[in-house]
């Protein structure tokens, strides 16, 4: 793809029904519960993408055999009930926050010390929560480079069945003593409000479909194993990536639905509907599939952390509305793959919207239409595709470093291309 990447206009509001590829957190969490599990179980529509990849690399690493089959988006995963086969090895979770935080505790379950490592990216994102938790579980950690940071040198086993740990900075780290402290029987207790609650609630759905019990309450998690293997466990639609083509939906006027997302959803970013809602686009969400039509855009105030990835997606539809949109209690993305409170501003004021970047998000006042720009993505997917969605409306938008998208979503800018 050229590097940078020009985004040309629609020529008229979009019209269509988008196929998004199945979800990244579903497919990580399903790969470590399978694996959890003692026989083989089949995952269907799974995320053909780099982090995910890098997930099934951690998993073979640790002694499970992980058979994808890429053409029909499936992964036979041999589970060993629990069973770490490692013999102090090095683990290369890439830029896969999911990866790195899952597989820290996964690593726990093992006598043996496993290195888990990435991307200088992936270093620089905060896991002290997850170490200070671990070592309160009679984990060995040692922090090889830098504190609270990876790499980690991790030497289980799980000695005690209590931690109590914070559960505002990430969600991973909650969900990743979840899966893999299920295996003895673990009870969390989180000493703040979670951030991205949806995701433990996933967390939760997966592991039950996987035979565990997770017992939940505001801020108490308790799990028990008691995995089993799945048959034909169905991954739904990516419903980060689909806010993608519904923001375009709105931003253009045009119609787009996705399939597979509904009411029955696990997934909170399927929430970012019901923002657009708020600001005038009309949204259908039935049993089995979601509509969004664009209409007149109206700013707003609206608290975003429970459906903080959806957050730069949401500073370009701002950019659209007509009057100011302020995004709150989102301080903590900024030490996601980018900062994105900063970068959304920064970009939106090359293209010439007024931003200004808030204590716990931002506030966007749109005073003119977006004029073209090449926009710096930071090696952010999420940039990326969020401000690809600009150009639809606006001549003159590239997009450096347009390959990041494959972190998540390989195949995002053809996607893109079926709006036309």
């Amino acid at each position: 793809m050229t590097d940078p990447y020009r985004v040309v206009p629609l020529e008229a509001p979009p019209n269509c029904t988008v196929a998004v590829p199945g979800s990244k957190s579903i497919t990580n969490r399903a790969l470590i519960t399978a694996a959890l599990a003692p026989g083989v179980s089949r995952l269907e529509n799974v995320l053909v993408a780099d982090d995910t990849e890098a997930m099934i690399g951690a998993l073979t690493e640790l002694g499970i055999d992980v058979d994808l089959d890429s053409s029909v988006a499936r992964a036979t995963v041999h589970g060993k009930g629990g069973a770490i086969d490692s013999a102090s090895l090095v683990i290369d979770a890439r830029q896969s926050g999911t990866t790195g935080r899952f597989v820290s505790a996964l690593a726990a379950l093992g006598s043996s010390p496993v290195v888990v490592d990435g991307h200088q990216q992936l270093r620089a994102r905060p896991i002290n929560d997850l170490v200070v938790a671990l070592r309160a579980l009679g984990v060995v950690v040692d922090e090889l480079r830098e504190k609270g940071r990876l790499p980690l040198r991790i030497t289980g086993p799980i000695l005690e069945d209590h931690v109590s740990m914070p559960g505002g900075v990430s969600s991973q780290f909650v969900s990743a003593l979840m899966m893999a402290g299920a295996m003895p029987g673990l009870s969390i207790s989180l000493t703040t409000d979670p951030v991205s609650r949806p995701y433990l609630d996933m967390t939760a759905s997966v592991m039950r479909a996987f035979g565990a019990s997770a017992d939940v309450s505001d801020r108490t998690w308790t799990v028990h194993g008691g995995y089993v293997p799945v048959d034909g466990y169905m991954i739904e639609p990516d419903a980060s990536a689909a806010s993608y083509f519904f923001a375009a939906a709105a931003i253009t006027g045009g119609r787009v639905r996705v399939d597979g997302l509904g009411l029955s959803s696990t997934q909170g970013d399927l929430e970012f509907v019901k923002v657009l809602e708020q600001m005038g686009a009309h949204v259908t969400i039935a049993d089995d599939h979601t509509v969004v039509t664009g209409g007149e855009l109206h700013g707003i105030d609206v608290d975003m952390r429970h459906i903080s990835d959806t957050a730069p997606t949401m500073a370009v539809v701002a950019a659209f509305a007509d009057g100011p949109t302020t995004v709150t209690g989102i301080g903590f993305v900024r030490g996601k793959e980018s900062d994105r409170i900063a970068g959304p501003i920064d970009q939106l004021g090359r293209c010439g919207v007024i931003g200004r970047v808030e204590s716990d998000g931002f506030t966007i006042t749109p005073k003119q239409m977006p004029h073209g720009a090449s926009i710096e993505t930071y090696d952010d997917h999420r940039m990326a595709m969020a401000f690809s969605i600009l150009g639809l409306r606006t001549p003159g938008i590239e997009i450096r470093d347009p390959e990041c998208v494959r972190k998540t979503f390989p195949g995002y800018f053809d996607t893109l291309d079926e709006l036309r």
